[in-house]
């Protein structure tokens, strides 16, 4: 029986990364600077960034991950700025995951994983450059996902039997390791997608692909889990999710990657861990929604639909519950994968893992989306998507 739930496990696995990540071509940026370059030039950045913003990626590379910066222009265009080392490697593959790079709350230090290396590095950001800070041991196997509030960051291993690791992050972005603070997922074939804090940090929250489980654990004053709880999710394969409000999240449902099966689910995490599900299988008649974003005002959801290669818009209303807006806002290069709006939700950003590319795409104030720009070159592999 063990064997067979194994098998399971696996093939759910390979149909998951089958769908949902495509990845080819190589990087050849046409400006790459150093760590040093950039701490020299930081002041520059400073002195016109004006209303600009930046998005960042990884490239995810086995010689050496490194995080991609471009610069956002107030038209919502990218120009490739540098390339940063991370003191870590990567996969130079899918990692079925959200969250590999995300920005602190206060927009100074970037956090990145390095799935290779089993590390997590920290930035310190200087305009458009970055400084590295520390790249610690992840606390397990593959970590794949990041989150954080006030001080405390954790990391979502997805590799061997599976975990969950605590930080704390110091004010000059130096990471160091909370004792006792590594929980075990679900089981050992969890298949997990994604971790984040709800609830005002009190609660931390992981999707699980091959159980079909979302999972919370409470966290104390000193930052430690405490109870565990979880949920078996309204349609198979919850993968990323995207916070709303105090303790709202709408998690996208891949329904292991069949054809116009995906769908988003709307779910409550109470402060004490317990989750119920809001709304469930609100779909778009797409294939493979594995990413999922909601705007500053918490009104417009989107997902893209990695085998279907276009996004799909959502309107949310007041109580979390979802209405779908339009089943293809968008067209898209192949293979998109990670998502990610500008601070106003003026813009949204897709990481295209088919084709290596990043697509730009301007907000209206009813959700709809137009098409900016692609840029392109990103190495195949190339994960996570964060945005300011």
């Amino acid at each position: 029986m063990n064997h067979a739930r194994k098998l399971v496990s696996v093939a759910i696995m390979a149909l998951t990364f089958t769908a949902c990540q495509k990845e080819k071509q190589a990087f050849e940026p046409n400006e790459e600077l150093s760590a040093e370059a950039a701490a020299e030039s930081s002041s520059n950045s400073h002195s016109n960034s004006g209303s600009r913003g930046a998005v960042y990626t990884l490239s995810n590379q086995v010689s050496g991950n490194k995080v991609v910066v471009y610069r956002r222009a107030s038209d919502g265009e990218l120009s490739l700025h540098a390339a940063f080392p991370t003191g870590g490697k990567g996969t130079g593959g899918g990692l079925g995951n959200q969250g590999a790079v995300i920005l602190t709350d206060d927009e100074k230090i970037l956090l990145a994983v390095n799935a290779g290396s089993n590390t997590i590095s920290s930035f310190k950001i200087l305009g458009n450059n970055l400084r590295l800070i520390s790249t610690v041991h992840s606390g397990g196997v593959t970590p794949i996902s990041i989150t954080q509030h006030d001080n405390l960051v954790y990391v979502l291993n997805a590799g061997g039997d599976g975990n969950i690791a605590g930080f704390r992050i110091h004010y000059d972005g130096r990471l160091s390791r909370i004792p006792g603070s590594k929980r075990p997922l679900s089981s050992k074939t969890a298949g997990a997608a994604q971790i984040s804090f709800v609830n005002d940090g009190k609660v931390l929250v992981v999707t699980e692909k091959a159980t079909n489980k979302i999972i919370t654990y409470t966290v104390n004053y000193y930052g430690v889990p405490g109870a565990f709880h979880s949920i078996t999710s309204a349609t198979p394969t919850p993968f990323g999710f995207a916070v709303r409000g105090f303790g709202n999240i709408i998690v996208s449902e891949a329904a292991g990657g069949a054809p116009g099966a995906s769908v988003l689910s709307s779910y409550r995490i109470h402060p004490n861990g317990n989750i119920n599900l809001l709304e469930g299988t609100v779909s778009a008649g797409q294939t493979a929604a594995c990413w999922v974003v909601v705007t500053d005002n918490k009104k417009f959801a989107y997902t893209t639909n990695t085998a279907s290669n276009n996004i799909s818009s959502f309107s949310v209303r007041s109580g979390g519950t979802l209405d779908v807006l339009s089943a293809i806002a968008a067209t898209t290069e192949t293979g998109p994968i990670d998502a990610g709006l500008s601070r106003d939700s003026r813009f949204l950003y897709v990481l295209n893992s088919g084709s290596g590319s990043i697509g730009g795409y301007s907000v209206n104030s009813s959700g709809g989306l137009s098409s900016v720009q692609v840029v392109s070159g990103l190495p195949a592999g190339a994960n996570g998507l964060a945005v300011k």
